[in-house]
């Protein structure tokens, strides 16, 4: 992963992000939390975190609130140390409400690759289950399944 460092080209911003949406769909905050700086500063939505021992606790409850979770990201824009994402993911609540959840999120990076500030804006549609578009098992989305742009998000 060492090609994957500023500056970014298209295609390391394009890998860094489907690294970045791998990563959370695999659900485990520990492994989520060494891409980022151990100094790193988050906001999403209206809540600030601060570090990956917070990272990692923000993860763990996202995780256990948003159940079934799959997420898709796509690259927006890119810099030289910045890249400008939108994603939706598809969840569940424990009462079995699904939602679609639209967001933008800027990232900065350090010179060696790992994530030290980002920035969620986050909106949530409830969705009937039949209406869900994800639908491969819990974990990377496959290579063939397909992304925002191609599913009219």
């Amino acid at each position: 992963m060492s090609s994957l460092v500023p500056p970014f080209t298209l295609e390391t911003a394009t890998r860094k992000v489907r690294l970045a949406e791998d990563g959370w769909n695999s659900r485990d905050p520990e492994r989520v939390s060494l891409v980022y700086t151990p100094d790193s500063r988050w906001r999403n939505r209206a809540e600030f975190v601060n570090g990956r021992a917070e990272i990692v606790a923000f993860l763990t409850r996202k995780w256990a609130k948003e159940l079934d979770y799959r997420l898709i990201k796509e690259i927006w824009a890119f810099t030289d140390d910045r890249i400008a994402v939108r994603f939706a993911y598809e969840w569940h609540d424990d009462s079995g409400n699904w939602f679609r959840s639209y967001g933008n999120e800027n990232w900065e990076f350090d010179a060696a690759g790992l994530m030290q500030r980002r920035f969620a804006c986050i909106n949530d549609l409830p969705i009937r289950e039949s209406e869900r578009r994800y639908h491969w098992p819990l974990g990377r989305r496959p290579d063939d399944h397909p992304g925002l742009s191609e599913l009219g998000l």
